[in-house]
């Protein structure tokens, strides 16, 4: 059974799986070897010490690898710590992923579902035919369902990048009919395919990261190539709709100062960015705010990302009556 970190007490005994966040090793007092380690999972991290054997059981594992680790829970200096008597790397076929990183509480599997199905709704045959050929790439497929939308921004969790881009093309069904003069079917295309690059952007087996191609060219360069890529597989797909819909990829973040070679230049191009940005920002608020707004009280920490805190209303199920008058102040004042 798992032991999250979060939930480790004082003296009590831990044998339980977690990934090694940070390794090194050190000399006591008495010139000793010992290993110091952080290790983690989806709750937080405990920090670890091994002072028995030190130096063969280093060569066991390294940073980055799951363990399974057994030891006393101990105040070492104010900190809690686990004393570690014994650690074996564990392969990444016994983990749960879902019990080491924040993963989305829908149902992935019908999410992907969910918009695979709004994708048959284009009916324009060039853009139906290049999103088939993304849901038909088995390894493309695997890695938009686990991808996180973000490193910590917004979705920023297994599942988030899906999460968010089913969210978005369901924006994008409910304001189209609002306006006039829409090329639907390629704003859609544009919804769905607008962050794929970030499969390969973002880095989420071990922790969130960036990869070094994530690194190198971002994910909006890497969507285009991708697009390209499925684009020279239809030989017969018009070339000024393969422009169109580049420029919606390559202007989504709405301003160069954003990450965005261009900015939008088409009504499709303005409404994917507007609506692609408003859902990232009530998303990254709405967990912002699970974990950051101070017991009893109804305003956040500071946001770093907004400059500002954001104030909790009462829901309207949590308050009280206007008429719950105090009984004894009504007789006092008759």
């Amino acid at each position: 059974m798992k032991t999250y970190a979060s939930e480790i007490k004082e003296n009590e005994n831990v044998d339980s799986f977690f990934l090694v966040r940070e390794k090194s090793s050190g000399i006591t007092k008495t010139g000793s070897p010992y290993l110091k380690l952080k290790l983690g999972d989806r709750s937080g991290a405990i920090e670890g010490r091994i002072w028995t054997s030190a130096e063969t059981l280093a060569e066991s594992f390294q940073r980055d690898d799951f363990v399974r680790a057994k030891g006393k829970a101990v105040f070492f200096q104010d900190r809690l710590q686990l004393n570690i008597a014994h650690i074996d790397k564990v392969e990444e076929e016994r983990i749960i992923l879902s019990d080491f990183f924040p993963t989305t509480g829908k149902d992935i599997d019908g999410m992907c579902e969910s918009l695979i199905q709004i994708s048959q709704e284009v009916k324009n045959p060039h853009l139906g035919k290049l999103l088939n050929l993304f849901w038909s790439d088995e390894t493309f497929l695997e890695g938009f369902k686990k991808a996180p939308a973000s490193k910590q921004l917004h979705h920023a969790f297994l599942g988030g990048l899906l999460e968010h881009t089913l969210s978005l093309t369901q924006l994008v069904q409910k304001n189209v009919s609002h306006y006039n003069g829409l090329n639907v079917d390629l704003l859609m295309t544009g919804a769905i395919l607008h962050d794929l690059g970030k499969v390969y952007e973002l880095s989420y087996q071990r922790s969130f990261d960036y990869s070094d191609e994530g690194r190198l060219l971002g994910h909006i360069l890497i969507g285009i190539e991708k697009v390209e890529e499925k684009i020279r597989q239809l030989p017969d797909f018009p070339k000024d709709l393969s422009v169109l819909l580049k420029h919606l990829l390559l202007s989504h973040h709405g301003q160069y100062d954003y990450g965005s070679p261009k900015k939008p230049m088409t009504l499709e191009a303005v409404m994917l960015h507007h609506l692609d940005d408003m859902d990232a920002k009530v998303n990254g608020i709405q967990e912002f705010l699970k974990t950051k707004v101070p017991e009893g009280s109804r305003w956040s920490a500071y946001h770093p990302l907004f400059e500002q805190s954001f104030y909790t209303p009462v829901l309207e199920d949590q308050m009280e009556p206007a008429n719950n008058t105090n009984k004894n102040e009504t007789e006092e004042e008759k």
